[in-house]
């Protein structure tokens, strides 16, 4: 069975000028029930988790200013939203669903977190909307607990992950693949262990063909036991804030790609949404369901 980590606060409240990319963390399961896709079995809520597994990966004096609310004006602007006490609980659970979806992946081939994708954390601080970095955490997580030794991070979100590859740069146990707008956010960007930088207004067909031939060569290189897929939908032309020019079924496209091979491949798969700033939240809901569903017709 597919099972999806949703709590109600990743709805979290926030001031109008912030509430447009948190909608469809209120619309997406809706819509995922409503059509059939998804019953309420599919899903599982995240809870608080032990703060060890975030500590594996983010640095102490860091986390202990999220979580007494003391981080330095600056550093607090950098994440973008409003720190408050329920965002960092927020995120502390978000991680805990992309943990948990470790284990689901593992029993069942793939897991999936209708929040996450927060590649922009750092070990020692937070920008562009994210806090805690939730598949660094996993990652850590399914190393401490002897459940993979050599984990593939796939993020094809269109900004390049650089918390994630600030992160693992120096560990060879865990390879960071980006595949991005070259002149997307962030400017200045770190060094992954396979950089991809595409031009703006890149389709369809040079994004697939590019990806067809990476994916597979990479899984033969690295060997990995365990992927993590950041698949934000962003690329989709129009988004506010991509460049990139996919259509709707270029996306869908892309998703099938990854997940059939992960199947192929039988190399268990945990999937956090990213981004999606479409000025239709109708574009931006449909392009994240099509991954769902896409997951249920491979999978199950």
């Amino acid at each position: 069975m597919l099972k999806i980590a949703f709590h109600p606060i990743y709805r979290h409240p926030l001031p109008e000028r912030h509430r447009f990319p948190m909608v469809k963390y209120e619309l997406l399961p809706d819509q995922l029930l409503y059509e059939g896709t998804c019953s309420e079995e599919n899903f599982f809520a995240p809870t608080i988790p032990d703060d060890a597994h975030i500590l594996r990966v983010h640095d102490t004096n860091y986390f202990q200013h999220l979580k007494n609310m003391t981080l330095d004006a600056r550093s607090a602007r950098k994440i973008g939203f409003p720190l408050s006490e329920a965002l960092v609980r927020r995120e502390v659970i978000i991680a805990d669903g992309t943990i948990k979806g470790c284990v689901f992946a593992l029993q069942h081939g793939i897991a999936m977190n209708i929040a996450g994708g927060t590649h922009h954390a750092y070990t020692n601080r937070g920008e562009a909307f994210c806090l805690l970095n939730d598949q660094a955490i996993g990652a850590r997580y399914l190393q401490h607990e002897n459940l993979a030794e050599k984990v593939l991070i796939v993020d094809l979100d269109v900004h390049q992950g650089n918390g994630t590859a600030e992160i693992f740069h120096d560990d060879t146990s865990v390879f960071t693949f980006s595949m991005h707008g070259q002149h997307n956010y962030p400017f200045k960007k770190e060094e992954s262990d396979l950089d991809i930088p595409l031009s703006d207004g890149c389709g369809d067909h040079e994004y697939l063909s590019t990806l067809k031939k990476i994916l597979p060569r990479l899984i033969e290189q690295q060997k990995p036991d365990f992927i993590f897929y950041l698949c934000g939908v962003d690329v989709i032309s129009g988004d506010k804030l991509g460049r990139l020019s996919l259509s709707m079924e270029g996306c869908m496209a892309r998703d099938e790609l990854v997940l059939s091979t992960c199947k192929d491949h039988q190399i268990p798969v945990q999937c956090s949404m990213g981004g999606g700033y479409s000025p239709d939240i109708r574009v931006i809901v449909e392009a994240h369901a099509n991954t769902f569903r896409l997951a249920q017709r491979i999978y199950f």
